[in-house]
């Protein structure tokens, strides 16, 4: 054999060698890897994405979605700031319309898009720009959807409130209400104002949504809270049940 021959064989001999020691065996199977954050984080970027495809062209900043779930009691952080660059859910408190409140017990019972009821309304915004305004730096509001498309002459937006604050739920077990605006605490006001400004979407429903991920109706939850009453026959007999 020639020495040119023999360098070429000893050559490819030694790479095979060094790329069997450097080069692990992949497994014959890998494992899909999970989605990021919790099952409720989950439902709420299906929720972002599907309502970001619906409000198309009118949203030009997609990374940060605001949804206010009104389907929870108020004294509950319902309002959450939904980044779907980092997958990541961030909830924080919000207030409604003393106009979709009027027993005032922090339940959203009723949406209402004409001028003067001082109601909560449903369906897709975009945020607009800062301005001055009776609570200080507010964030003007455009209503994407008919449910909603009231919003500018309303004066609907979004601003920080006293009775928004979490000492309000402290002392009142519930949130105060709004004209119908996305009422903040100052801290939470201070995010939205950061990071859901300025071309975003925010979207308004009543969803119900749950830490395990369900949507119940507002009976489900309360009676989730309210403990089994016994019946007649469990009364009867208790040691038979």
């Amino acid at each position: 054999m020639k020495r040119r021959d023999l360098l070429k064989s000893g050559l490819a001999a030694g790479i095979i060698a060094g790329a069997s020691l450097a080069v692990p065996a992949l497994p014959a199977r890998l494992a899909a890897q999970p989605r990021a954050g919790s099952v409720r984080d989950r439902v709420l970027f299906d929720i972002a994405k599907r309502e970001l495809d619906r409000a198309g062209d009118a949203i030009w900043r997609r990374d940060i979605v605001g949804i206010a779930d009104f389907g929870v009691h108020s004294a509950q952080q319902r309002f959450y700031f939904v980044n779907l660059d980092r997958e990541e859910v961030t909830a924080a408190h919000v207030s409604h319309g003393t106009g979709s409140d009027p027993e005032h017990d922090g339940w959203l019972t009723r949406y209402s898009n004409v001028e003067g009821s001082n109601a909560t309304s449903k369906g897709a915004y975009v945020t607009w720009e800062w301005y001055q305004g009776r609570y200080g730096t507010s964030v003007r509001l455009g209503g994407l959807d008919t449910t909603n498309d009231a919003a500018l002459r309303r004066y609907i937006v979004m601003h920080r409130a006293t009775y928004a604050e979490p000492s309000h739920i402290e002392r009142w077990g519930r949130l105060g209400r709004s004209n119908g605006c996305f009422a903040f605490g100052s801290d939470n006001f201070r995010t939205a104002l950061l990071n859901l400004s300025g071309g975003r979407l925010l979207y308004a429903d009543s969803l119900g949504l749950q830490d395990n991920g369900a949507m119940l109706t507002r009976e489900q939850q309360l009676a989730a809270l309210t403990p089994d009453v016994p019946s007649a026959m469990q009364r009867y007999s208790p040691g038979a049940f």
